[in-house]
């Protein structure tokens, strides 16, 4: 099995997401619960939304903003299989444009000595 990070990226902007009427944001969350629970086997961390944000470099750090919305990880025999875990996600119909990436985080290599 491999472990796959699947990170939301939202299209809305800040009033967008403010004027998402309750109801709306009400059946979102029981989509993303059955959802999770269709999932459950599959989920190692069922994720969380990404707030606050800091790029950090050599030369400092500094507040940034752009598009990742939230996070997930998951475990699945390959990567199409886990791209197929996310390909139904109420994510991706909360606001058009929505998108998830799935990235492979294949274990770190072994050191030598």
């Amino acid at each position: 099995m491999g472990r796959f990070l699947a990170i939301y990226h939202g299209a809305a902007d800040q009033a967008e997401k403010e004027q998402l009427p309750e109801d709306q944001q009400a059946e979102f969350m029981t989509a993303w619960v059955s959802w999770a629970q269709t999932h459950q086997h599959s989920l190692v961390d069922p994720g969380a939304p990404l707030f606050l944000k800091k790029l950090v470099t050599a030369h400092g750090v500094e507040d940034f903003t752009d598009s990742k919305t939230g996070y997930a990880i998951v475990e699945a025999a390959s990567h199409d299989e886990a791209v197929q875990i996310f390909a139904q996600h109420p994510h991706l119909l909360l606001h058009p444009g929505n998108s998830i990436e799935v990235l492979d985080c294949p274990p770190a290599p072994e050191q030598a000595g």
